[in-house]
């Protein structure tokens, strides 16, 4: 069985964050970048059923600043290939994941996996549109919102959440594409010695000839929150605070 990990790097959100002039993405200039943390259960799930099944592994991601650190991050993970997209970005206006879903989709036609994972969501896809836009890309059935996967030798059980702690387990022949929510076993930890090893590896890369998508997401701009007013303090003992709060609650119509 041949399985396909898309990965994809993002903000790290909890640095501070600017705005590019015309306020439609995150200026990543001067922000660091780590791996979506949807992506990082789908490569563990990968590991596992090649673990507990038997599987070629291969990490896929499309080249931006730190994607030869993550593949290689990939590889002391227990990938057995990956493989970097090489993309012009010279009039790209977006790299959101249904504006790169034909880059992707091109790469997987030549890598031709029996099931891709990837994370449900990512700050460039807030709905999860990867997932269905691959699934529609290669005309292969797709579920998203997944926590478990089993593999059998033509098809995939998958367990499916839903809203109010329910979930069904659901049947898919493969070729198939999951969005993964969670893995089965939180992501293994990687030891520094072990991901030196790998720094004189060379990532290899491939070009593809698809264009990306248009992105409604262009339409619509960014804002920061206003930090103007931050929080009312109370000070005092208990008492004091406690009617400070309640005479607050009266000014504001609220007791």
């Amino acid at each position: 069985m041949k399985i396909v990990v898309v990965l994809r790097l993002e903000p790290v959100l909890t640095e501070q964050l600017e705005l590019t002039e015309d306020s439609r993405d995150i200026d990543k200039e001067w922000i660091g970048l780590e791996l979506n943390q949807f992506d990082d259960q789908a490569l563990e799930q990968a590991v596992l059923i090649k673990e507990s099944q038997g599987a070629h592994v291969t990490a896929l991601a499309i080249e931006d600043e730190g994607t030869d650190r993550l593949l290689k991050t990939a590889l002391a993970r227990g990938a057995d290939e990956v493989l970097q997209i090489s993309v012009d970005d010279e009039g790209l206006e977006s790299r959101s994941s249904r504006a790169m879903s034909p880059i992707y989709a091109e790469a997987l036609r030549e890598i031709n996996p029996d099931l891709v994972l990837v994370g449900v969501v990512s700050t460039a896809d807030l709905y999860g549109e990867l997932s269905p836009y691959l699934g529609a890309h290669m005309g292969w059935p797709q579920v998203s919102a997944v926590s478990d996967v089993q593999t059998n030798d033509s098809s995939i059980i998958v367990q499916q959440e839903y809203a109010g702690g329910r979930a069904v387990r659901i049947e898919v022949s493969m070729p198939a594409v999951v969005g993964l929510q969670t893995a089965t076993q939180p992501p293994r930890y990687v030891a520094g010695s072990k991901l030196r090893e790998l720094l004189k590896v060379e990532i290899p890369t491939t070009d593809t000839s698809s264009q990306p998508m248009g992105d409604l997401s262009l339409n619509s701009v960014l804002e920061l929150p206003d930090l103007s007013e931050g929080a009312e303090m109370f000070e005092g003992a208990t008492d004091s605070v406690v009617d400070q709060i309640y005479s607050l609650l009266q000014d504001r119509g609220l007791a």
